[in-house]
């Protein structure tokens, strides 16, 4: 009689051993990055508030968005949904010739114009304001 045998390390008794090794090893894997990524946010926000705020002549120089599209799908009543987000970002010029990209609100990225001449406000890598002069 041939067909699987479950007595021993048959192929079923394998995945029976081998796929909650996996579930759960990757279970640790998605809450561990998770961790991870809170960690990293907390050290940049920490640097954030140890920096001084400055405050330095720029000139904006190009801008920037990122658009992440969504798709969700309802299973209830199988429809699907559609959005999208979008990022702005703004890089300025200082005087002595470096730039510095900033994330900056969506009503902040209408109101700037490439190659606007002003005072930037900042604290470490986090974007305080910009006074056109």
């Amino acid at each position: 009689m041939t067909g699987f045998n479950n007595v021993g390390f048959g192929f079923p008794n394998f995945l029976f051993a081998f796929i909650p090794m996996i579930v759960f090893f990757g279970f640790i894997f998605v809450f561990g990055m998770m961790i991870y990524s809170l960690v990293q946010k907390a050290k940049i926000e920490n640097k954030n508030n140890k920096s001084p705020i400055l405050s330095v002549e720029a000139k904006v120089v190009t801008k920037r968005t990122d658009v992440t599209h969504h798709n969700h799908n309802n299973m209830n009543n199988n429809t699907m949904h559609h959005s999208s987000s979008t990022r702005y970002y703004v890089t300025f010029q200082v005087d002595s010739g470096d730039r510095i990209e900033f994330a900056v609100s969506g009503n902040e990225y209408g109101m700037l114009v490439e190659q606007d001449m002003g005072k930037l406000t900042f604290q470490g890598t986090r974007y305080l304001g910009f006074a056109i002069t």
